[in-house]
């Protein structure tokens, strides 16, 4: 079996263990088994919600308790993935952002950086950065260290390298405070780049050495890190935005969603991080402030379409599409708590499509598996997902409604996500596999490139077609939302005629914190920042 060469092979595994924690977390989280209950649409208001009690001038001290999601191994910005569900926020209150996403304004704006302007053509970008920035050791966060911080990036591998190697042309220092930014192609959304990982600026001493060390411009430092049990993260008493309030911050890893909702009403936590629709439900309805986000694609059947496979066949892809029904798979495996649906964006999404995508017909379903079935294909597929109580309820159900059309399946539930990793999108051993690709309302472009471009290393089922690749690079160019609901538009439709893979709904991640906590900026990806964070009596 052919396997991705070891760079390749780094790099899809970053991409991968966020696609796997976000398929994952989509779960009923409480180990029960689940009812079949109907959906219920319009229960959200994504954005900020809960009340938030006004509690005068911020106080000093104290350290903030935050029931992450998932554990940062690292604190280098070209090993985890930054966002919110792969141990993002840890990273930036060590490095800050460029870059910070407004998300009440809907727009980026400047953190690190003073400005950001871009050339008509949307291919030159040039950032001026503010004065009087250090790193926490001490030397200067100038234009030479944006410059060597982002080359170090991607000589590493970091996940956005993917993005940035065939567009970023240079990087250059056009005096101490300026970058100059020139790419192959227009690029509408390429200060996302600067919110995420790549705008993460690390001091060149952090790499001077073999050892990597977590030198940054964050409001926080390393203090200690003890693998699976915390880590704590202390002020950094020279921010560029002024002494934080806090002393610290502490980071946990709960197993479920559900102990860190209950740790947050028990006040044994300060701010937690949960995907779990139920959970979030039950978060959002007892009014806890907090930031709900948003993503699309969040509850997918990745179709392995290389050479070989069932998938490799039109006609068998749309037949899969036609028979599995969202609402029968949220019913059973998220208690009715989820947000089904086929469309790529959803009913609560500001760029929801008005391309109706393709619903159940398990009559058109069978008919398209007879006629493959005459050609050859013996109807057989082997599903994989994993070995917890959802998934084996989303590997029942995906198994019952494939083969009341004819299709024969055999389950493949793997326990690790590291082995199920390296089956997806390294050795590509699957026919079909639950993933998650988690599109930002923010930049649409980023996750649909990854996991629908031809050439992209995210892309797990091989998918090619070269009108899709076309759309992606006008969506790429695509500036504002009116030409973006334009181009996505074009996108659902041909989405809806190839079947790349099948959507079964949307994702709500909710960052939820307690009515004394105050002063947490979300940002892009489903991060915090913490700079400004503070701790009522």
């Amino acid at each position: 079996m052919k396997r991705a060469p070891r760079t390749r092979a780094r790099l899809v595994a970053v991409l991968a263990a966020s696609a796997m924690l976000s398929a994952a977390c989509a779960s009923n989280d409480d180990g029960k088994p689940a009812q079949q209950t109907k959906a219920e649409r319009g229960r959200y208001t994504f954005g900020a919600l809960g009340k938030q009690p006004d509690a005068g001038e911020p106080v000093r001290g104290g350290t903030l308790r935050f029931a992450d999601y998932a554990e940062a191994r690292s604190l280098s910005p070209a090993v985890t993935y930054a966002t919110g569900a792969s141990g993002g926020s840890a990273l930036a209150a060590v490095y800050d952002v460029l870059m910070r996403y407004d998300t009440a304004a809907k727009k980026y704006e400047p953190w690190l950086a003073k400005s950001l302007e871009s050339s008509a053509d949307l291919k030159t970008w040039t950032l001026k950065l503010r004065d009087g920035v250090n790193f926490s050791d001490g030397t200067p966060l100038d234009a030479d260290a944006v410059v060597a911080s982002i080359a170090w990036y991607q000589k590493n591998k970091g996940a956005d390298t993917a993005l940035l190697a065939p567009n970023l042309a240079s990087t250059r220092a056009t005096d101490d405070r300026t970058v100059v930014f020139t790419l192959r192609t227009p690029w509408a959304t390429f200060p996302a780049m600067l919110a995420q990982a790549p705008g993460m600026i690390v001091a060149p001493a952090a790499y001077a050495t073999k050892t990597f060390e977590p030198i940054g411009a964050g409001p926080f430092t390393l203090g200690s890190y003890a693998p699976q049990e915390e880590m704590v993260l202390k002020a950094n008493k020279k921010y560029w935005k002024g002494e934080p309030y806090l002393d610290a911050l502490r980071f946990s890893w709960p197993q479920s969603d559900r102990s860190k909702l209950d740790a947050l009403n028990d006040g044994t936590v300060d701010v937690t991080y949960m995907r779990s629709p139920d959970v979030v439900d039950d978060a959002v309805h007892e009014k806890h402030p907090g930031e709900l986000t948003l993503t699309g694609l969040g509850n997918m059947v990745t179709i392995n379409t290389r050479a070989g496979r069932p998938g490799a066949d039109p006609r068998v892809r749309r037949a899969m599409a036609l028979a599995l029904d969202p609402e029968l798979d949220t019913a059973r495996a998220y208690n009715g708590k989820g947000l089904p649906g086929k469309e790529i964006f959803p009913p609560e999404s500001r760029l929801h499509s008005s391309v109706k995508p393709l619903g159940v017909d398990l009559d058109g379903a069978k008919k398209l598996l007879g006629e493959a079935k005459k050609d050859g294909y013996d109807g057989a597929l082997t599903y994989m997902d994993g070995t917890d109580p959802v998934s084996r309820a989303k590997a029942v159900v995906t198994k019952a409604m494939l083969e009341r059309v004819g299709f024969k399946v055999t389950l493949d539930l793997v326990p690790s996500i590291a082995d199920r990793t390296a089956k997806t999108y390294v050795e590509h051993d699957f026919d079909i596999s639950r993933g998650a690709a988690s599109i930002s309302e923010s930049d649409p472009y980023h996750r649909l490139q990854s996991v629908l471009n031809s050439q992209s290393y995210g892309n797990p089922g091989g998918y090619r077609n070269p009108k899709m690749d076309a759309l992606l690079a006008e969506l790429q160019r695509a500036d504002g939302d009116a030409e973006t609901k334009r181009i996505l538009d074009r996108v659902q439709t041909l989405f809806n005629e190839d079947v790349p893979l099948v959507n079964l709904g949307a994702s709500a991640a909710f960052t939820a914190w307690g009515t004394n906590v105050h002063g947490i900026v979300p940002t892009d990806e489903y991060m915090a920042l913490f700079g400004e964070a503070w701790i009522s009596k």
